[in-house]
């Protein structure tokens, strides 16, 4: 607690033991350095065997030595996050944002109704007030299975008992909107894959429901959290540095883990060390799935420090904002990046450059478990579209 009495919805913590680690940080760079004057100091003559070799392995260590480098700018300032959950319920009582939740899914054979059903009952069940919860679910493949699935469990989730705090009590309850989505794809337009289909939604929702806050997972990465809502919300209602956070990054958890991991899918040096020392720096990457964003940020919003808590945004009416939000997003002023293979990358650094600043949360109960790629055609396939992303 502050002088003035303010308790903050969520505190971070540095890690202990930064002064170990640079020293030992330290320790690798010197032994670098020797490498590197030994390779330049012993190079063979010309003519003499092993010259090129020696050529070739000490490029190989100046590269090494550069991506270590590069790799220990941000581990020097590693934190960890903590929410209060108890105190945003008392503080909050009725106050609490409206959230949108989207689920996007393209294939129905590689991506399973039952699959994308389950993701889509398990965000519907978070301990949250069902009248500010909407659930919106793209289908680019416009499957009819998909769609009866979903209809199915429409009707099954209305006598799912998570969903009635007092079944024995009451016969009725409010459930979460639930909306099915299928664009119209025409081919003389490019209908720019994942990040347009987020795009309509974003449209969708605005018009339908129009919460403070977005979330989105994909198909195949199911809630294990009933609290991640509110613990995400501890971060943008938090009276004093809410005002700062675009979105929060939740990690990317497996439950198909195999028990070798031969491939090393399981991104656990990223999720456990790398993203946390980038929040470190406020600069935590939007890694496309289990993120809250705040939909004005979304929708093109620059970040003012004479704006405190203020969620909303001017929507214009029926076919006048149809119009604009079409005009903006050709402009790439709104919603997900387009030209890119990992637009969820992109879109995060372009929130940044706007003066927003990002929040990495892991908490002791995972929030998402989705499924890892299991075979080496799948993992080549994944890596290739990263690469083509990224570099």
């Amino acid at each position: 607690m502050g002088n003035d009495g303010y308790l903050p919805l969520f505190e971070t913590k540095r890690t202990n033991g930064r002064t170990l680690y640079r020293i030992f940080a330290r320790s690798i760079f010197v032994g670098i350095c020797l490498i590197w004057s030994y390779r330049v100091s012993h190079v063979p003559r010309y003519g003499e065997d092993g010259r090129l070799v020696w050529i070739g392995l000490r490029a190989a260590e100046l590269w090494f030595g550069f991506y270590w480098f590069l790799t220990q700018a941000h581990r020097w300032n590693l934190v960890y996050r903590q929410t209060f959950k108890e105190r945003l319920s008392h503080r909050y009582v009725n106050e609490l944002l409206g959230v949108d939740i989207f689920v996007c899914t393209a294939d129905p054979v590689i991506e399973p109704p039952m699959m994308v059903i389950n993701t889509v009952l398990s965000v519907m069940a978070y301990d949250y007030p069902p009248e500010k919860l909407s659930v919106y679910l793209s289908d680019d493949a416009g499957s009819q299975l998909t769609f009866y699935a979903l209809l199915e469990a429409s009707q099954f989730a209305k006598y799912w008992i998570p969903f009635y705090p007092n079944a024995k009590d009451s016969k009725e309850c409010v459930f979460p909107t639930l909306v099915y989505v299928a664009r119209g794809k025409r081919p003389q337009y490019f209908h720019n894959f994942k990040a347009g289909a987020m795009n309509a939604l974003i449209r969708v929702s605005s018009a339908i429901s129009n919460g403070q806050i977005v979330l989105n997972v994909d198909c195949d990465m199911y809630s294990n959290n009933s609290l991640a809502v509110r613990d995400a919300l501890c971060f943008f209602m938090d009276e004093k540095k809410g005002h700062e956070i675009a979105y929060v990054q939740f990690p990317q958890n497996f439950d198909n883990i195999t028990k070798n991991e031969l491939y090393s899918s399981s991104l656990r040096v990223i999720s456990q060390v790398e993203f946390h020392c980038l929040d470190g720096y406020g600069g935590l990457l939007y890694v496309g799935t289990g993120c809250f964003h705040r939909r004005d940020t979304l929708c093109g919003r620059k970040f003012s420090r004479e704006i405190h808590n203020e969620f909303k945004i001017d929507i214009p009416k029926d076919r006048e904002r149809e119009e604009t939000t079409a005009v903006l997003e050709e402009k790439s002023k709104m919603g997900l990046k387009y030209g890119c293979p990992v637009e969820d990358v992109i879109t995060g650094l372009s929130i940044q450059c706007r003066g927003w600043k990002s929040m990495y949360y892991n908490p002791e109960k995972t929030a998402f478990l989705g499924v890892e790629p299991t075979t080496l055609a799948q993992i080549l396939v994944q890596h290739k579209r990263w690469s083509e992303g990224d570099f």
